[in-house]
């Protein structure tokens, strides 16, 4: 069954119910089934096979996306936070032959030499849309996109040129029902969207397994939940967009959660509906996921891949285990390879766009785990990010980061120490804390781990880590190389003290 014929099935069970709502408007299950038929009409007069998106969340995302899977039009969603050069590169790589946009002025600045004449304005519910040629010459060339394909979503990584990872709706079908199944979304809830719909986790997690349940789908313009330009986080705003639509469930990074924490533990008139909230694409704090439940937040963290059509893992109210990133979804079976890093079985993708080999069966995700008895998946740390010490030793630094911010004295760590006699680390202070605060705090962290993955000397940060100052993915992710760049002098200087001690 497609998304469509699922929509038009709720439409006749129940036709009274509201499937997509915005500021100033809503639409129930047969209004939306129908603006997608429609849509599928205009569509098909275009010709276009490949196109790509850069909208602003709303009902024309929705609408535009599920018209163009179920033609099986590819859809390229291009991230507002993404940089113009990795814009470009999706849209060369991609082969987009058009361009449809609520931002021409902004696009055209960032992709200008790739870009034709403008197709007369569209308006969709009071939103104004520009139609955008793209230059054949400069698409891409080489390996065709395989058959079925629907999506094609471009990691954003740490490294200028993003990998597309092809999808189509047979890879993300078994997690959308697997999502409905685990957090058990029914036709009473009301998803407030939070992060950008080219987000593929917001895209399945928030829309097609809210609408595959029958549940309202809240769109509000990223302003109005409290992102400001491409990474600047208002906590206050989005708490209240969150109170305000009653919303029932969400999903948050670590970034969008802390700011929501904060925000209601300054003002502890903010009363929130939530019933279910997931977090996840990045390490998440043990002690900010404590303060969220001290706050009465039903937060679980998860974990998942662009490769998996996102969601791999998820703890639920059923099936909690702190520390964890939760069981496998129903339709994924988990294995570890001999070195310890996560496989994944029975989540697919496509490929990788440009590439001719199929993925494997059993996906290697390059993160370094342990399954516990009990089936729950406890993360270490990234392959590619864990380096070796000058005695031989590995030393996974997501590992030593989160037992650092177990402290209430470290909002933030990074920790370094590749080819080196010990462990340093870069320290973004929580509040008010001290040098002499977080002194303690490192003496005890050090206590419980091993010798080898203890934190001898650091450095305060000079600005706390965030995706505003490129020192975070979109995600919440530390970019690593933009870290030790940024304090690479003062890191370098905590050895060369040491040597001349």
């Amino acid at each position: 069954m497609t998304l469509l014929s699922r929509l038009r099935a709720h439409a006749r069970q129940q036709p009274a119910a509201c499937a997509l709502h915005w500021p100033g408007g809503a639409m129930d299950f047969a209004a939306l089934a129908a603006q997608i038929e429609a849509t599928m009409t205009w569509l098909r007069d275009t010709a276009v096979e490949v196109l790509a998106v850069s909208l602003e969340n709303g009902p024309a995302w929705v609408v535009l996306d599920i018209a163009a899977m179920e033609l099986g039009i590819c859809l390229v969603p291009l991230p507002a936070f993404f940089s113009a050069g990795q814009l470009r590169h999706a849209v060369r790589m991609s082969g987009a032959t058009a361009l449809l946009t609520d931002q021409p002025t902004l696009i055209r600045e960032q992709l200008a030499d790739l870009l034709g004449a403008d197709v007369p304005h569209l308006l969709f519910e009071k939103q104004t849309l520009s139609w955008m040629t793209v230059i054949s010459h400069r698409q891409r060339r080489g390996v065709p996109l395989p058959a079925g394909t629907t999506k094609v979503t471009f990691t954003s990584g740490t490294t200028g040129a993003p990998k597309g990872v092809v999808l189509g709706w047979d890879h993300m079908r078994p997690v959308v029902e697997s999502l409905v199944e685990a957090v058990e979304i029914g036709a009473n809830d009301r998803h407030l969207v939070l992060m950008p719909l080219p987000v593929l986790l917001e895209n399945i997690a928030g829309v097609y397994a809210p609408l595959w349940a029958g549940a309202t789908v809240m769109l509000r313009p990223l302003q109005q939940v409290g992102l400001c330009g491409s990474s600047a986080l208002d906590g206050r705003t989005m708490a209240m967009a969150l109170a305000d639509a009653a919303a029932s469930t969400a999903i948050f990074t670590p970034q969008t959660l802390q700011g929501v924490v904060e925000a209601m533990e300054h003002d502890s008139g903010i009363r929130l509906a939530l019933r279910f909230a997931a977090v996840g694409g990045a390490p998440v704090s043990p002690r900010l996921l404590q303060r969220a439940g001290a706050l009465g937040l039903p937060v679980f963290e998860g974990y998942g891949l662009s490769e998996c059509a996102s969601v791999v893992c998820l703890n639920t109210p059923t099936h909690h285990r702190a520390g964890s990133v939760g069981r496998p979804l129903p339709h994924v079976r988990l294995g570890l390879a001999a070195d310890g890093e996560v496989v994944v079985q029975g989540a697919a993708f496509g490929g990788y766009l440009g590439e001719s080999e199929a993925p494997p069966a059993s996906w290697p995700t390059g993160d370094i785990g342990e399954i516990d008895p009990a089936g729950f998946l406890h993360l270490k740390g990234r392959r590619r990010n864990v380096f070796i010490t000058a005695f031989g030793r590995n030393v996974a630094p997501e590992w030593v980061e989160r037992e650092l911010t177990l402290e209430p004295a470290i909002a933030q760590a990074a920790v370094f120490g590749e080819a080196r006699p010990y462990n340093v680390a870069v320290i973004v202070p929580d509040g008010g804390a001290t040098p002499a605060d977080i002194e303690s705090a490192l003496a005890r962290t050090n206590r419980a781990l091993p010798d080898y993955a203890r934190v001898v000397r650091w450095v305060f940060a000079d600005a706390p880590f965030s995706p505003h100052n490129g020192l975070l993915t979109g995600t919440g992710r530390i970019r690593r190389d933009a870290v030790y760049a940024r304090h690479e002098k003062a890191v370098e200087s905590l050895y060369r003290e040491a040597r001349t001690s």
